[in-house]
């Protein structure tokens, strides 16, 4: 599983980080959970963390504390890289 994260921070220009298998271990040590239980929804402090530690790993500059680098953040989304799907009418 791997999400693409925009980040917005206080007085900072916006980046895209994305997950990967260290990221996702991470969080489920943390928050004792199954990545399969994120496809039942992705919570905002998820997310928040996925990107802290997504950042951290690709060498952003972020706040020693998990809660310091939300409340740093103006703006969390998920990046749809997926093409939109066509439905095929002709069929």
């Amino acid at each position: 599983m791997q999400l693409t994260l925009k980040v917005e921070r206080l007085n900072e220009q916006p980046y895209e980080v994305k997950t990967n298998l260290q990221v996702i271990v991470a969080w489920e040590r943390r928050f004792k959970s199954k990545a399969s239980a994120l496809a039942n929804g992705v919570g905002m402090e998820d997310l928040a963390y996925m990107a802290y530690e997504a950042s951290r790993i690709a060498g952003e500059i972020v706040p020693a504390t998990l809660d310091a680098f939300i409340a740093s953040i103006v703006n969390l989304e998920i990046v749809d890289g997926e093409p939109a799907r066509p439905t095929d009418a002709g069929l």
